[in-house]
């Protein structure tokens, strides 16, 4: 791996996995440009992730995870011609361990399965009643003509082009789910990759509803928006 592979790690109050998870990407991918899209956290996210190395973009508030990842892909946009562009890794600060899986997902971007690869996770841990979920499948359906199984995994690899297409991408969690969309209405290729990732899964507690609820509304403003 060089540093013609850039990764961004969004991060939102993730300082007891981030460490693991950044230590993991650069084993993965060595020479590679990391950043971490800091959403504003509260605890020592910031901190761990400038211990680590990696290039912290922390916005002035907290953004919501869309926002926050723009920033940090602009920034990598804006360095640079456009033909330079990297292929992107998108990936959460939650992996720990896990994230050595993510190279196969460059993999199936550089030997042309897809234009943007997906990660699917090969166990599925936590999780509600599986409505948002569901509607970010139907949404999807609806407004671009395919059917994805993982389609609010933030674990992806994006081609050069691909990044021009779909940045800035949708606020809060409407992140995934208008990036595929806005990916095959451009014309390119999804592929979804099955990986053996873990993560820090919400379950069916009050704070798990609330979270699912709000990511709910954010994949119904990108159906409408998405007309």
């Amino acid at each position: 791996m060089t540093s013609e592979i850039a990764v961004v790690v969004s991060a939102y109050n993730e300082e007891e996995r981030l460490g693991e998870t950044l230590a993991a990407l650069r084993s993965a991918f060595p020479g590679a440009r990391v950043m971490v899209a800091d959403d504003f956290s509260l605890d020592r996210t910031g901190a761990v992730a400038s211990e680590a190395g990696a290039e912290v973009v922390r916005p002035h508030k907290h953004l919501g995870k869309g926002g926050a990842n723009t920033l940090a892909v602009q920034r990598l946009m804006s360095r640079g011609a456009p033909s330079e562009l990297p292929v992107l890794v998108l990936c959460d600060g939650d992996l720990g361990a896990s994230a050595s899986a993510l190279p196969a997902l460059v993999d199936a971007v550089r030997s042309g399965s897809g234009d943007l690869a997906v990660g699917a996770f090969a166990r599925r841990v936590g999780g509600g009643f599986g409505i948002a979920l569901r509607f970010s499948r139907w949404a999807i359906r609806r407004r671009a003509g395919v059917v994805v199984d993982s389609p609010i995994s933030g674990q992806r690899a994006l081609a050069p082009d691909v990044i021009r297409a779909v940045v800035p991408f949708a606020d809060g969690f409407g992140m995934e789910t208008a990036m595929t969309i806005d990916a095959v209405r451009a014309g390119f290729r999804v592929v979804e990759v099955e990986l053996p990732l873990s993560h820090r899964a919400t379950g069916k507690t009050l704070g798990g509803f609330v979270h699912r609820f709000r990511q709910l509304l954010s994949f119904a403003r990108v159906y409408v928006s998405r007309r």
